[in-house]
């Protein structure tokens, strides 16, 4: 029987949340004998991720509450939850901003003894670092940036609605990132669950095989009253109303007397289980032989290892799945264990990759540590030792706490981070100091001395640090002003994406007086959430906000104006159309010389335009010149073709890398304007030369390049327009739109008659894989193994599907494309076509050139006109 099986009397609970966040964290983190215990390999990174309103915060509390963290279990509609803390979150009920918080699980007793031979990981305390992310569409950038520094994830799914739109969505992202994951499917006590169907749906929608490894165990009635643990091969069943830790346990000869049927479909599945497994693990057909063919025989260890193998694959092909209820508190714990069994430690997780400037240098981080360590011992070895415990972080979050002030949410990826230790910010080049480091525990913090490699942490004070910055320590030797004098200062980590934003708002300060504060409002809002962009309107004025979505810039204004007190107008919401070039420029040369900081500084260069996909006329020939050619990706699809001298011929203070960036950084400047309605350029290609013997000069700085950089592309895209208009690109939605089956067809006429949106499937007519690796492999839904729901039949028989429609649950799905203009309010209109059960969620699909008609009438609903 597990420890948290009966765990009443386990420890005694700390009266007060603040003084048991101390308590806990003198266990964890205080003394250096606590900290050397905590290895890796007893650490874990975990999110949760799920479509809206699938239980995602709900089983945080329970897991919070089960590892003895806190004392009650907090509620979602009551807002006392302890990782939706921000009012607006309790207030509509939804999770807003991810929220990371620390426990040990199993309860840590203050000592961590070492692992016994033959025992599951989970029978040790681990330490859990786990991140409660959002679900909504919306609030996408705040999964992303979560996934980026995560090592293992857990998917919840609602056992009703089963794989939803947006699930699809995160479990793609996830698998950018190759993170493994294992499944939850959560809410099985209410009515129409089915958790047969759900399973398939793992494989036809998520494309991989799903490993029953835990199953409902449900009355007679139909009522959930526990769940079956696949690999243990046993039952346990939760008291009735209780808290979820008056567990009881049957093995199988028991469970024959309590329930024959439960008994005999838990053999079922152990036997799917161990043929799914050695399809994909060689030493589980080794465990079977030795077992002599007995599927029951396998020991259990012998199960865990091998999902554990299965689950760590570089392409996930199996996914471990686990049942349960968190409202009734059922299956949370045997959910806690299996993260610690099945998923990563961050040791067990591939190396990150590094750029070096703005180029990949194709290395990873250890890779790249060992060859700056490799270089300095031939010039210096007493920088090599100060090299190898080099500490390496990436900045992943930014917030503003009431208390604490600005906090840099880290993840350490080498070496060790301490108090007052100097930083260097590789992204932006600029010092930091860690004068203090936190351990959060959703809205309350601890101090602690150090953050080790592997763990997540908050560094509160840092003056310029944003989303995706690499902060590095640096030796001793180093000028903390100047940082790293070798080529360590410029390693980056791997930034994190950040999705283009399509709507916006005009925010304009109530008085001139309130100009500086809305300003710095402004810029403290972008430091938290890089997924708003900020922009001036020359033309009126105004300061444009954007954003991903309505409800992104709904609770963006909310920030603004309720929490940082700025007291400005915000306009309505409005959509960031893209402007592009139809016709090619000359050449231009620019020539920029003026006083800088009272000092004189020139320089020059050549820039052509061009629309992206077209061959320039002024595309050189560099095959025999000693002239280098560096493509750079801009944002909007825009490209930049940079041809500068070789670095012999270049001056010792403009480094190739140093010159391209500040090239890129002018370039930026003028696409971010278009020539003829004010519009950021879209698929654009930029040619710009540098002669170093015309157009660099012995006062030439940076800041001069980038001036004429700028300069010298947005007079390119003025002659572009004189000689063919530019044209508006608006954004073209990609919708997945689920609605009961007696609406599909009003939704598909208006979605095709009313909105000009072109439908591309509906779900019955052939399932869209969203695994980012879907095309290397294809599962078999009718191998699937599914336990029987109440009703007493799997789906494959197509009962389940009766029993929906008949109830008119029966959800279709629709993909299509639609103008994000015609998706404005959308929401409203779905849930009154649909008596308020339809749902949808859309990402950007593509910008798309618009037709002279639809041109003028956006241009002249703006006010513009043509």
């Amino acid at each position: 029987m597990r420890g948290w099986l009966n765990d009443r009397q386990r420890r005694p609970f700390i009266a007060g949340y603040g003084h048991h966040c101390r308590q806990l964290a003198r266990h964890v983190s205080t003394t250096a004998s606590d900290e050397a215990a905590i290895t890796l390999d007893r650490t874990r990174n975990i999110g949760i991720i799920a479509h809206i309103d699938a239980g995602k915060t709900t089983t945080t509390e329970r897991m919070l509450y089960y590892s003895g963290f806190s004392r009650r279990i907090g509620d979602v509609d009551e807002g006392s939850t302890i990782t939706d803390f921000l009012p607006a979150e309790r207030a509509r009920g939804i999770t807003i901003q991810s929220a990371a918080i620390t426990f040990s699980w199993p309860p840590s007793t203050g000592k961590r003894p070492p692992p016994a031979a033959h025992t599951p990981r989970s029978a040790n305390p681990h330490t859990i670092n786990l991140i409660d992310t959002p679900g909504h569409a919306d609030f996408t950038f705040e999964v992303l940036r979560s996934l980026r520094v995560l090592d293992g994830a857990v998917c919840i799914l609602d056992g009703v609605a089963g794989v939803e739109a947006q699930t699809e969505k995160v479990w793609t992202q996830a698998g950018w990132y190759r993170i493994p994951r294992i499944v939850f499917v959560n809410k099985l006590d209410r009515d129409g669950a089915t958790f047969a169907r759900t399973v398939q749906e793992i494989g036809s929608k998520l494309n991989v095989w799903p490993a029953v490894c835990g199953m409902p165990w449900w009355s007679v009635e139909g009522k959930l009253i526990g769940v079956g643990d696949v690999v243990g091969l046993r039952a346990l069943r939760y008291a009735e109303g209780g808290d979820g830790k008056d567990v009881q346990t049957s093995n199988l000869s028991a469970l024959d007397d309590l329930d024959a049927k439960f008994g005999a479909e838990l053999r079922k599945a152990r036997i799917a289980l161990v043929e799914l497994l050695s399809e994909h693990d060689d030493e589980m057909v080794e465990q079977y032989l030795e077992a002599n063919e007995d599927h029951l025989a396998i020991s259990p260890e012998a199960m865990l290892g091998s999902l554990r193998r299965c689950t760590l694959q570089s392409s996930q092909h199996v996914v471990p799945v686990f049942a349960g209820a968190s409202f009734r508190n059922i299956g949370v714990q045997p959910l806690l264990d299996a993260g610690v069994d099945l998923l990563p430690s961050p040791s067990e997780r591939p190396d990150p990759d590094v750029n070096s400037g703005l180029a990949n240098s194709g290395l990873t981080l250890t890779q790249y540590l060992n060859r700056s360590m490799a270089v300095a011992k031939t010039t210096k070895p007493s920088l090599a030792l100060q090299q190898m415990s080099t500490a390496t972080a990436l900045a992943f979050k930014v917030t503003s706490h009431p208390r604490h002030g600005v906090l840099v949410y880290v993840r350490v990826y080498s070496g060790t981070l301490k108090r007052n230790m100097h930083l260097w910010n590789t992204t932006l080049s600029v010092p930091e100091r860690a004068q203090k480091l936190l351990r959060m525990y959703a809205d309350d913090a601890v101090d602690v001395d150090e953050i080790c490699a592997g763990s997540i942490g908050v560094i509160p004070g840092l003056k310029v640090t944003r989303t995706g910055d690499t902060l590095m320590s640096m030796p001793t030797s180093a000028n903390p002003k100047n940082g790293p004098t070798d080529h360590l200062r410029d390693l980056q980590l791997q930034p994190i994406h950040v999705p283009p934003p399509v709507f916006f708002v005009s925010v304009e300060p109530n008085s001139l007086a309130e100009e500086r504060h809305v300003r710095a409002s402004l810029e403290l809002l972008l430091r938290e959430d890089p997924s708003l962009h900020v922009t001036l309107d020359e033309e009126s004025g105004q300061t444009h906000l954007s954003g991903m979505g309505e409800l992104h810039l709904e609770i963006a204004r909310d920030r603004l104006v309720q929490d940082l007190k700025a007291k400005a107008r915000i306009g309505d919401i409005e959509i960031g159309y893209r402007e592009t070039i139809t016709a090619e420029s000359e050449e231009i040369e620019e020539i920029y010389d003026r006083d800088v900081a009272s000092k004189s500084s020139r320089a020059g260069c050549i820039v052509s335009v061009c629309q992206l996909g077209v061959a320039s006329a002024y595309d050189r020939d560099l095959a025999d010149s000693d002239q280098e050619r560096h493509t750079l990706d801009l944002p909007d699809d825009n490209l930049l073709y940079v041809i500068i001298p070789p670095p012999s011929a270049l001056p010792t203070n403009l480094p190739t890398q140093t010159l391209s960036s500040h090239l890129r950084t002018g370039v930026l400047a003028a696409l971010a304007r278009g020539p003829t309605h004010g519009f950021l350029m879209h698929s654009t290609k930029i040619t710009l030369t540098l002669d170093h013997t015309t157009h660099l000069f012995p006062n030439t700085s940076l800041s001069a390049l980038s001036s004429v950089a700028r300069l010298a592309v947005a007079k390119a895209l003025r002659a572009s327009a004189k000689i063919q208009d530019t044209v508006l690109m608006e954004p073209v939605m990609s919708v997945r739109i689920s609605v009961p089956e007696e609406n599909l067809g009003a939704v598909v006429h208006d979605l095709s008659a009313q909105r000009g949106g072109s439908v591309a499937s509906l779900d019955g007519d052939g399932e869209t894989s969203y695994s980012a690796d879907a095309s290397a492999r294809t599962v078999d839904v009718t191998r699937i193994y599914t336990p029987p729901d109440p009703f007493g039949s799997s789906p494959v028989s197509g009962a389940g599907d009766a029993l929906l429609e008949a109830e008119g649950r029966a959800i279709r799905v629709i993909e299509a494309t639609v103008p994000l203009r015609e998706m404005i309010g959308y929401l409203k209109h779905l849930r009154s076509l649909s008596g308020g059960r339809g749902t949808f969620t859309m990402d950007v699909d593509r910008f798309e050139k618009m037709g002279g008609v639809r041109m003028k009438a956006v241009l002249e609903a703006m006010g513009r006109g043509i």
